[in-house]
């Protein structure tokens, strides 16, 4: 029930209200940073919060209201802000915090951002209402595509992982993640990927396979690199704030790294 919601909200605000689509990106960044704050700040590093929340806030309506270089200048700024924010405060662990903070301020609110960068001017200005005529732009159709993959990833991931998976990619790092769910999760989402580009994206069938792989990649690096973060961290998962699915990070972690992953794959394909 809490996946479904979540899913609702999210492709309600895609395919309907691009603000509110915005918004709940932003709600979701909001609530990821918070969890790694928490996170460091339990394991002795306190990232200076109130610049990095602002950074997070500012990001997604930058990238939707003015494209990839506000997005890219309000990282920059965001960025400046945590090191005169921290500047003023006392020097002892001002390394670590400020690398927190600007570690944090990538991952999270600018990778997220790309998800975002698609509807921007899409059919001309920018819209903060419906879309004009009600006709859903290609840009959010790629949106949802996107996000359609990762959860393919998911789910044909763990459903070949937890029958066949015998063998694991990184035991150090996720002992349940294993190469034949790997296999599983390609399969799966070039599956998806074929019948999206054929019929929604209306895209040649190679596009589906070049985005499924590309984005099964991604996402798995997404995962094993927060499953890396909390290891080092020594906790379980970021929160228990979504009811079966543990903390916001525990499922951003798969869209962060593909958000900018298909924002690549999306403008090297319609070029080729």
């Amino acid at each position: 029930m809490v996946g479904l919601a979540m899913l609702f909200a999210v492709l309600g605000g895609l395919l309907l209200l691009p603000l509110a689509f915005v918004a709940v990106t932003t709600t979701f960044a909001i609530f990821g940073v918070w969890e790694i704050y928490r996170a460091l700040e339990a394991n002795g590093t306190r990232m200076p919060i109130i610049p990095v929340m602002t950074g997070t806030v500012a990001m997604p309506f930058a990238a939707y209201l003015g494209g990839i270089e506000s997005l890219l200048f309000a990282m920059l700024l965001s960025s400046v802000a945590v090191l005169l924010w921290r500047s003023i405060e006392s020097a002892a662990g001002s390394a670590n915090s400020i690398f927190a903070g600007v570690f944090t301020l990538g991952w999270v609110p600018f990778f997220i951002s790309f998800a975002i960068l698609p509807l921007h001017a899409a059919g001309g200005a920018t819209p903060l209402g419906l879309w004009p005529g009600g006709t859903v732009p290609h840009g959010a159709w790629q949106v949802a595509v996107m996000l359609l993959l990762v959860v393919s990833n998911d789910t044909f991931g763990y459903l070949v992982g937890a029958s066949l998976g015998k063998h694991p990619m990184a035991p150090k790092i996720s002992p349940k993640k294993s190469w034949e769910g790997f296999a599983g999760s390609i399969g799966g989402a070039i599956l998806i990927g074929i019948l999206a580009c054929l019929y929604v994206l209306d895209q040649p069938w190679w596009v589906g396979v070049v985005l499924a792989v590309g984005l099964v990649a991604a996402s798995t690096a997404g995962d094993l690199a927060e499953s890396m973060v909390k290891r080092e961290l020594g906790i379980k998962d970021m929160s228990s704030i979504l009811p079966g699915h543990g903390g916001v990070m525990d499922r951003l972690d798969s869209i962060v790294f593909a958000s900018p992953a298909a924002f690549i794959l999306y403008g090297l394909v319609s070029v080729a």
